[in-house]
């Protein structure tokens, strides 16, 4: 199987809907406001999924109110939507070196490390230091979207080191296909076993920008996500299953979140355009 990605994007319904995602993408790129303040849109919506992301996380917080949030599960999202534009270039070369730095933003302060830095020489659970931005060596993790038990250490590291040869090497696929992979490994994977889900989220919408489907970065796809309710939970039970028919359900799932995401973002240039 020399291009795993274009096996998944033949599965049943996945053609479709990725086309589905990419002629929303595509409008949204004609609206007449991007055409001076896209940078603008683009920041707003990050902050939009910066929020959702901490909410699917299960802190929940008004959009007006999140800058000023202390709980560091917000202030952790924040940090990795204002670095995700600094990020594409080495994604496509380092992505191990990307999910680390993602890895030690969003968990600061939730492992007892307090306000600490860079991916080494950092604090880490019970003060540990070197945890953040390392993989897990613990088997016991948090399951919030109850998902069962995550695999062990080493088959964590084994399946990042699978999910690393994905996203450099060369595929047909769309990037909407890499972009829910990523997701999905790393959601159902918990490889660092703290904030798992927002360095999951915000891979997949750094590969979606990569990638060639946002190059812009305005599509909200978290706050897609967290519209779908429960359905995201049980589209990453239904990939973890392995079989074509769950793995093209999660896919379809992040389909939907794009569109979703589209649509958040349309609402942020028409609110923009009314003043």
């Amino acid at each position: 199987m020399n291009d795993p990605l274009a096996v998944i994007a033949g599965m049943p319904g996945v053609s479709e809907a990725v086309a589905d995602a990419r002629k929303a993408v595509d409008r949204l790129y004609g609206h007449r406001v991007l055409r001076r303040k896209s940078p603008e849109v683009s920041a707003r919506s990050a902050l939009r999924g910066a929020r959702a992301s901490a909410a699917l996380e299960g802190v929940d917080v008004p959009l007006e109110v999140i800058p000023e949030v202390t709980d560091p599960t917000v202030q952790g999202a924040l940090r990795v939507s204002a670095e995700l534009g600094r990020l594409g270039a080495t994604w496509r070369t380092a992505p191990r070196q990307v999910l680390a730095r993602l890895h030690t933003l969003a968990a600061s302060g939730l492992t007892g490390d307090g306000e600490g830095g860079g991916v080494g020489g950092v604090g880490g659970v019970g003060g540990v230091a070197g945890d953040l931005g390392r993989p897990r060596a613990t088997a016991v993790v948090p399951d919030p979207l109850g998902l069962g038990a995550a695999p062990g250490p080493r088959e964590a590291v084994a399946r990042v080191d699978g999910l690393v040869q994905l996203v450099t090497a060369s595929s047909k696929a769309p990037a909407l296909v890499l972009a829910a992979v990523v997701h999905a490994e790393l959601a159902v994977l918990r490889p660092f076993g703290t904030a798992d889900g927002v360095v999951a989220r915000a891979a997949e919408r750094l590969t979606l920008v990569e990638y060639g489907l946002d190059p812009k970065s305005l599509v909200a796809v978290e706050v897609g996500h967290l519209e779908l309710g429960p359905a995201y939970g049980e589209g990453l039970r239904s990939y973890l299953s392995g079989t074509p028919d769950g793995v093209a359900a999660w896919v379809r799932h992040c389909a939907s979140a794009v569109l979703l995401g589209v649509r958040e973002a349309t609402a942020i240039c028409e609110a923009m355009q009314r003043g």
